[in-house]
């Protein structure tokens, strides 16, 4: 998926679900990417202020009070080129309006590889968005 000479994506997962995390996260990082976890919107805010970030990709419903929608908001005022996937088990289809723009949505149960192949879609400019 990464080419062998370029710097790894750095992907932020944020999920809830600890044994999902751990499956995505390990797959993710098999297919080339480096790949920081975080269990709800407070912990991801964190790791957007103190490490660089390329994708974030978050499931929509998480503990805390902040979901991944308002979390992708709040992730591209602080980085506008963030490229974002969302994710939810429980919503199948989502209004474009509540979504960032150039954004992307896949609904669970999902294979991690699709989750791969839309991350590196990202990074190739797919979604309208462009690495920094």
């Amino acid at each position: 998926m990464v080419t062998v000479n370029s710097p790894p994506i750095r992907v932020l997962l944020v999920e809830d679900e600890f044994f999902i995390s751990e499956w995505v996260a390990e797959t993710l990082a098999e297919h080339g990417f480096a790949v920081r976890t975080a269990a709800n919107a407070a912990e991801a805010l964190g790791h957007l202020k103190a490490s660089a970030v390329d994708v974030l990709f978050t499931d929509i419903n998480l503990p805390g009070g902040v979901d991944g929608t308002v979390l992708a908001l709040r992730a591209r005022e602080m980085l506008p080129n963030l490229a974002v996937v969302y994710a939810s088990g429980r919503i199948t289809t989502l209004d474009k309006s509540s979504l960032v723009p150039g954004s992307k949505f896949v609904a669970k149960p999902y294979v991690p590889e699709q989750v791969s192949q839309l991350i590196a879609d990202a990074m190739n400019g797919a979604f309208g968005c462009l690495p920094a």
